[in-house]
């Protein structure tokens, strides 16, 4: 199982559990009478709604992704992590920058593909920028939503 699978997979039902255990004592706070009390109710309950809002939105940006990966492979164009690696399993990243310029110069060719930008994130990824990688792939899943929206 994939690590950011499992972390979704384990917070999600962290949630859960903390969802039941407090449950009484945010009903008892609240019918306590007390302003403070139902303040302090009211924030066990606005906390785990932010943390379900922000579950939620990753699992579908997870789905989303996976529906791309999958009309890839099914396609044979899925991008192989075939990125030569030490002993210890890092990335060499002159082949990874290497990689990366030429998936931008993909982009830069054909900006409307999300195809390219798919495995312009990968590519951001192997060169170890996640927070780029990320961004990357919501682009290339709003221009393939564009482009179904167009058929």
């Amino acid at each position: 199982m994939r690590k950011g699978l499992l972390g979704a997979v384990l917070l999600t039902g962290v949630l859960l559990l903390y969802g039941f255990v407090i449950g009484r004592t945010v009903w008892a706070l609240v019918t306590s009478g007390s302003v403070v009390g139902a303040v302090l109710g009211g924030a066990l309950v606005v906390a785990p709604l932010v943390g379900v809002w922000y579950i939620g939105r990753e699992w579908w940006f997870a789905v989303q992704v996976q529906r791309l990966a999958d009309h890839l492979h099914e396609r044979g164009e899925l991008p192989v992590d075939d990125l030569p690696r030490s002993p210890g399993g890092r990335i060499d990243r002159t082949v990874a920058d290497a990689q990366f310029a030429e998936r931008q110069a993909e982009v830069e060719a054909d900006p409307s593909d999300w195809k390219r930008w798919f495995n312009l994130a990968f590519a951001y990824d192997a060169s170890g920028d996640r927070k780029r990688a990320r961004e990357t792939l919501r682009h290339a899943v709003a221009l393939e939503k564009a482009s179904r929206a167009r058929s």
